[in-house]
């Protein structure tokens, strides 16, 4: 996994509610093996319909709720696969934001404010490190940039700056693990084995 500190650039925005995972990501395109080549089915439905854009940038903002429905894991590889690195909503769904922080997909939390200003600002940067949002105010884009902090769970938010995943964070933990073995192995000594004659 990659490891994450400042995500810069233009932003797309969905502004829609309650944005489920069927819809990020339709069940038809599930029984592939692979982990990539998603992004192509990305809102497979909606993609259809006139006047749809969503160009691929690096911050998608959408709207509350966003990733509500089903668990798949599929939906946080396709808007990675697609391009974007960081989704900027009111709200998520619990499962779709735990599954996006361990591929090193951003999900971030600002209010619905926030959230529409950074999308008619139409650029911005999001700092890990310091846990901020930064955008210019398309009503004054000469002015200072807007700062919005941003909780995240403390662990997360190490294992994105590190770039760990679960495996990743099992092999940091190598040398104990290794340790552990020895010791068990020297207290428990395997049986003997015998055969039958």
């Amino acid at each position: 996994m990659q490891a994450i500190e400042t995500i810069s650039g233009k932003v797309s925005f969905l502004d829609r509610a309650d944005v489920d995972t069927d819809q990020i990501m339709p069940k038809q395109f599930l029984k592939r093996v692979e982990r990539t080549g998603f992004g192509e089915f990305l809102f497979y439905d909606w993609a259809k319909e006139p006047g749809w854009d969503l160009p691929a940038t690096p911050i998608l903002v959408a709207g509350q709720n966003f990733g509500c429905g089903s668990s798949r894991e599929h939906a946080p590889w396709g808007l990675q696969d697609y391009g974007f690195q960081a989704i900027v909503a009111p709200s998520f769904a619990d499962i779709f934001y735990s599954n996006c922080t361990k591929i090193g997909l951003l999900p971030v939390r600002a209010s619905e404010e926030h959230c529409r200003a950074l999308a008619a600002a139409g650029e911005g940067q999001i700092d890990l490190r310091a846990q901020e949002i930064r955008y210019r105010d398309p009503a004054d884009p000469h002015g200072d940039p807007v700062t919005v902090r941003f909780e995240i769970d403390p662990e997360t938010r190490r294992r994105l700056l590190d770039g760990l995943d679960d495996i990743g964070v099992t092999l940091a933990e190598e040398e104990r693990i290794s340790a552990y073995e020895q010791e068990r192995e020297a207290a428990f000594p395997p049986l003997p084995v015998t055969t039958a004659l």
